[in-house]
């Protein structure tokens, strides 16, 4: 048989699986790799989260399908969170939505509202999900530079206008993975006001929202005056809460957008088992002290391989956000390009970092350190680097 699958098609082969494969036979052969690649948070899910979900999971009436734009008590929670965090107002029935991480979330919403012969606005570099969500709906990529050299949102603004068919949505993620990037409301007035005046769909990521240093706070998209007449905004449980495995996350704002995803879901899924929703509205209901303890630990982390960078020669600026480090390659190996240079310091060094090109062609240059060692195994691997770059 010769059968051809047209959205498969569509998806470019997995440019990381060379150094994944790498490291893989590295540790086979028993070396020790310091894996900064994949931004898994590494730390236990707080108790008393892990305790709701063992109490609910005893109760033989939460072991049935659930609903999948998710049970009631959580979306009322959601709203409340938003309310307590950023003053937004939020109608639990019609303008939040639960989603099976916030990947899930992006994936489906795109799949939603936008359909073949649409444009949307991109960054590159960026989260993969967020450029192959509209790919795999058939819509088309316009690509958006996020590269420090140039505003971004007047980069936004000459795609948009060099554009035909007129772009139909505009992707955005701050603070941003893998870049670090971070913005003040002011930007999303900009937007908001752009949006309007174009009618385009805004979808925010914002699942970093809460892992921010330095006195540093993340803005809301919604936050913004008109917001929820032209957008939805994204969040997730896993980083905030460290939850990633648990996949929670939801979509809120625009109540056209919102039901498209709540409607598509109604096909797809009977949304996640209940336990898990009870010990989220427990974790969303929660005092910050968590969230806050989860961050302090990124930011040392931080410390520990940005300072330890720079006192090496490698220069990198500390990001304001995110469980990442964005660093620009030394000047004398940027030749090699993302994918060589990290196999070199995987090989040399025993350190595994995520090639910059796997974000996007214009994060060739720079390779992602996600912060998920500890300090003590995260200034090992800057000795390890010192021997490489020196």
């Amino acid at each position: 048989m010769n059968f051809t699958f047209p959205r498969i098609q569509r998806l470019p082969p997995y440019m990381l699986a060379e150094v994944t494969r790498l490291k893989t036979e590295a540790r086979q052969r028993g070396e020790d790799i310091i894996d900064f690649g994949m931004g898994n948070p590494d730390q236990a899910t707080p108790d008393f989260i892990v305790h709701k979900m063992i109490e609910a999971t005893e109760k033989a009436q939460n072991h049935r399908y659930s609903a999948s734009k998710g049970i009631k008590k959580l979306r009322l929670a959601i709203a409340n969170w938003y309310k307590r965090r950023y003053d937004v107002d939020l109608n639990p029935d019609t303008e939040t939505v639960v989603t099976i991480g916030s990947k899930e979330g992006i994936s489906h919403l795109a799949l939603a509202v936008f359909g073949s012969g649409d444009n949307v606005l991109v960054p590159t570099p960026t989260y993969s999900i967020h450029t192959y969500a509209v790919i795999i709906a058939n819509a088309d990529v316009i690509s958006v530079p996020l590269t420090g050299d140039k505003d971004f949102f007047e980069s936004a603004l000459e795609a948009y206008n060099r554009t035909w068919p007129r772009p139909k949505g505009l992707i955005i993620n701050f603070p941003h993975n893998p870049t670090t990037a971070c913005v003040e409301q002011g930007f999303f007035e900009k937007v908001v006001d752009f949006a309007k005046k174009n009618e385009v769909m805004i979808i925010h990521d914002i699942a970093y929202a809460d892992i921010v240093f330095d006195g540093y706070k993340a803005p809301s998209f919604l936050a913004t005056p008109g917001a929820k007449d032209v957008g939805v905004e994204i969040f997730t449980l896993s980083k905030s809460y460290n939850m990633p495995g648990w996949r929670v996350g939801f979509v809120c704002g625009n109540k056209e957008m919102v039901q498209a995803l709540t409607h598509l879901k109604g096909y797809l899924d009977y949304g996640m088992f209940q336990p898990i929703q009870i010990a989220s509205i427990i974790a969303l209901n929660s005092d910050d002290s968590v969230v806050h303890e989860i961050a302090e630990l990124y930011r040392g982390r931080r410390d520990a391989l940005v300072d330890g960078l720079n006192r090496i020669g490698w220069e990198i600026e500390k990001p304001k956000a995110t469980m990442f480090a964005w660093a620009k390659i030394p000047e004398k190996f940027q030749s090699l390009g993302s994918i060589e240079f990290s196999k070199l310091l995987l090989k040399e060094a025993k350190v595994a970092v995520s090639p910059g090109i796997g974000f996007g062609r214009e994060g060739d240059g720079h390779v992602r350190f996600a912060l998920v060692e500890n300090e003590h195994r995260t200034r090992q691997a800057v000795r390890g680097i010192k021997g490489v770059i020196s």
